[in-house]
């Protein structure tokens, strides 16, 4: 296809020349041109293909950018970022330097709203629905909220707002019965049943004082078309409820929804994956979480795993396969999934509660009032702690050690390797009374040997790796493999010491006065933020006691992270084998000239 349509078009006033009935074939090369693209480039690819016929109807009936319309998440914002200007830059899509994944409101005008999390987007609409009522403007908002992302407490708590007001507001439920995993739950079944005819209750959107109208055919353009123009005529909270494909357009996105939500690269003829080498590689650390909470809970029966609507991203789907009356997916609900937890916690339940680092931010006074508080024993699996990569800023897993360090009662460890996330998730559920949170990584680890019999871990310890005399490095987690790397490669190897302290709170305060005693100078290294992290535990300690050596402090700046391979920017943000290496001479040089 020669995109003859879409090469001329560079901005949504562009698209508003078009005929109508030339709006299939635009829907048809944007497709193709996403599929291009995402195909070598890597990306979220699903989500999109499923509302392109809904991204050109929006920009081709309403004036945007002055009409605002905000994509919820933001997964399936390609299309809208292609036709607002971005499209000659595409190809740059979460590469270091390059656009966002997500819309982001320094990036463009038609981005109206930074998202990268899910269910703002209601919330977000209303209040700018109400911004322009109380400034006298005449502008339409529009918040576009998928079936499983609509589940979440904040979207009904904007939902329950907007009935009550009368603002010119539009909300459209873009339902392909899937997030990145299908969706779940009671509301689930309801659309389900509505899409079907089957309903017997009452519409709850139109309980909630909403004009409803739908559900109808998303990928048919003249009749959203129709409908948005309508739409335009009626005042007050409306709700469009339109039905899609997830993948619509390429076979294999369709088939398999989950795998082509992000698939890597991908042959964009065919849509087939490369073959996966054969070459055994050391695990992803979900797994290793995935793999081992089975094996524990087919020998005790009061292990139960939670997940937010992740099931696959953490690995949690190996329990929910095996053991699935035990295994539970909440949909997109971290607050209720940590009070759900401390819940079972108190019937003696042992509860897995696995959250990506970055959304238990969302549930903050769950973990403060709802476990620590009452000093329950849910087992928090923090995944994809740290930088993780392509998805940037709203993605990365960097302030867990700082926002969970000032909690009282809760326990933070930070396993280095595979083996120790197996032995700390052995050891906590043996018993334990007090929360716990273990944060590991996206992606592999470096052992290829790691189903090791299970041995328990003394809560607080720290472990000696080497031995030194003048600079101690203390780490936490698994950027202690590119310790032992930095190391090696320096001349004054034997005056470095190195600690795996695997505990933020408590500290293992023993090792750290041995550690003070017999060395000239600390480096302390994290991969979360400086501030208060880790480093500032080690600061506050060595204050606490008088010491007065040299304290280096290496972490995540105090700034957000854009998007970039993991590498990319481990080496921007200094944490990488020859940044710290770099430091450790230099800090040689001036206890030699001190």
């Amino acid at each position: 296809m020669n995109n003859e349509l879409l090469k001329h078009i560079n901005l949504p006033k562009d698209l508003r020349h078009l005929k109508p009935e030339d709006l299939p074939q635009l829907a048809q090369e944007l497709r193709h041109f996403i599929i291009n693209i995402v195909a070598t480039k890597e990306g979220h690819l699903g989500a999109s293909l499923g509302v392109v016929e809904l991204t050109i109807a929006l920009h081709y009936i309403f004036n945007t950018p002055k009409d605002q319309l905000i994509w919820d998440v933001g997964h399936q914002a390609y299309g809208h970022k292609i036709l607002t200007g971005r499209k000659d830059i595409f190809d740059t899509n979460r590469q270091l330097g390059g656009i966002s994944g997500f819309p982001k409101r320094s990036e463009s005008e038609y981005d109206a709203f930074g998202v990268g999390h899910s269910s703002t987007s209601i919330s977000a609409a209303l209040g700018m629905a109400i911004a322009s009522q109380l400034k006298g403007e005449d502008k339409h908002h529009i918040a576009v909220i998928g079936d499983a992302s609509i589940a979440s407490g904040m979207a009904f708590e904007g939902l329950n707002h907007a009935g009550v007001t009368d603002v010119n507001l539009l909300v459209i439920l873009n339902d392909n019965a899937i997030g990145i995993d299908p969706s779940v739950g009671a509301l689930k079944q309801y659309l389900t049943n509505v899409k079907k005819g089957t309903e017997k209750q009452d519409n709850i959107f139109e309980a909630l004082n909403f004009n409803y109208s739908g559900p109808i055919d998303g990928h048919d353009l003249p009749l959203l078309l129709s409908e948005l123009k309508r739409l335009k005529t009626v005042k007050g909270p409306k709700f469009l409820h339109i039905i899609t494909t997830k993948g619509k357009g390429l076979k294999q996105a369709e088939l398999d929804q989950v795998k082509y939500h992000a698939p890597g690269k991908f042959d964009a003829k065919t849509g087939e994956l490369p073959i996966k080498s054969e070459l055994k590689q050391p695990p992803k650390f979900q797994d290793v979480f995935g793999e081992t909470i089975v094996e524990l809970a087919l020998k005790n029966n009061k292990i139960v795993g939670i997940t937010p609507a992740m099931p696959t991203g953490s690995s949690l789907k190996y329990m929910m396969e095996t053991i699935p009356d035990r295994a539970f997916d909440v949909g997109i609900a971290e607050q209720h999934a940590v009070t759900l937890a401390a819940g079972m916690a108190t019937q003696g339940l042992i509860p897995f509660c696995n959250i990506y680092s970055t959304f238990l931010q969302r549930a903050y006074d769950q973990i403060i009032h709802d476990v620590a508080l009452q000093n329950l024993p849910v087992i928090f699996c923090l995944d994809r702690a740290g930088l993780v990569g392509e998805d940037g800023a709203t993605h990365h897993g960097v302030f867990d050690l700082a926002y969970l360090n000032c909690i009282p009662n809760l326990v933070i460890f930070s396993p280095r390797d595979a083996i120790a996330l197996r032995n700390i998730m052995y050891t906590v559920q043996l018993g334990i009374d007090f929360p716990i949170a273990i944060r590991y990584p996206r992606g592999r680890g470096h052992l290829l040997d790691w189903k090791k019999p299970f041995k328990a871990i003394e809560i607080g310890k720290g472990i000696c790796l080497k031995t030194g005399t003048q600079i101690a490095i203390l780490s936490i987690g698994t950027i202690a493999k590119t310790i032992e790397e930095v190391i090696l490669s320096i001349d004054q190897k034997e005056a470095i010491g190195h600690y795996d302290m695997q505990f933020v709170k408590p500290l293992d305060e023993r090792l750290l006065h041995e550690v003070f005693k017999t060395h000239e100078a600390i480096i302390t290294i994290e991969d979360g933020t400086i501030i208060g992290g880790f480093g500032s535990s080690i600061l506050t300690f060595a204050n606490n006691n008088n010491y007065k050596q040299k304290i280096v402090t290496l972490g995540i700046e105090d700034q957000f992270i854009e998007h970039g391979t993991t590498d990319q920017l481990m080496h921007l943000q200094k944490l990488d084998t020859p940044s710290i290496k770099k430091d450790v001479e230099d800090l040689f040089f001036t206890l030699k000239n001190s």
